[in-house]
């Protein structure tokens, strides 16, 4: 298969199912002790409230308040993340050039595998799992009743100990969600395209601060695992290409 040559979706699919496993594996790997994870929440929080950027604070309340707010903002949190960013790609690979499509498929790898890095290095308490003197309400368990999932986080009921609370930082639903942002916008051509590529990014960082499972730092995290990814694709692909040639 030339580079050039629209890649085949028998080998895309496997690419992404690996990808989503080292996702999903990366985040239990991270775990790590609950007491550092605390504290890096902890430092984050004390650091946003003396520059007064604790935008999850306010957020969290108003969620709390309202459930006509809270409760979709819950089944948001806990599903977009994961049918959003694959249909994205899929759209992507039908409608975009080879060249663009292989470009924003390896940006959200390198982006993924950044935040997996993150998870790792920097377990996170999310405001949710800190003491309730921070302020901080767990919509999710707020809502349980509403949904599918119980009190750990988004996870279905009965299956919280699959998934790694403290992979917080960065958070990789920002992330996500602004890759489909760029990716719509850039390739879309119709108005509705460019409305959702700027609201879908914005809706997800609110909700991952209203919902208590983010810090403001956290997201902007997210933005910055994007603009890294982006700048270490074109590097990547051109190994990638060098290594084809090398086995050719």
């Amino acid at each position: 298969m030339t580079l050039g040559s629209r890649p085949r979706w028998w080998t895309e699919l496997p690419l992404i199912a690996v990808v989503y496993l080292a996702y999903a594996g990366g985040r239990l790997l991270g775990q790590g002790d609950v007491t550092t994870a605390v504290n890096h929440g902890l430092g984050i929080l004390r650091f946003e409230r003396r520059f007064n950027i604790d935008f999850e604070s306010p957020l969290n309340d108003l969620f709390t308040r309202h459930a006509w707010i809270g409760i979709p903002a819950d089944f948001v949190y806990a599903s977009l993340h994961y049918a959003a960013t694959p249909a994205v790609l899929v759209w992507l690979w039908k409608r975009g050039r080879n060249a663009d499509y292989r470009f924003a498929r390896t940006w959200l790898l390198i982006t993924t595998m950044i935040g997996l890095i993150g998870f790792v290095v920097v377990p996170t308490c999310p405001p949710r799992l800190l003491e309730a003197g921070q302020g901080f309400v767990d919509t999710m368990a707020q809502y349980s009743s509403y949904g599918w999932w119980g009190g750990d986080a988004s996870a279905p009921r009965g299956m919280g100990g699959l998934t790694n609370q403290y992979a917080a930082m960065p958070s990789l639903h920002v992330g996500w969600a602004l890759w489909c942002g760029i990716a719509l916008w850039w390739q879309g051509r119709s108005v509705w395209s460019k409305i959702i590529a700027v609201v879908y990014p914005l809706v997800i960082t609110l909700v991952v601060m209203g919902t208590a499972n983010h810090y403001f730092l956290d997201a902007a995290a997210g933005a910055a695992a994007v603009g890294a990814g982006a700048l270490l694709t074109r590097p990547a692909l051109r190994l990638a290409g060098a290594v084809r040639e090398r086995f050719a």
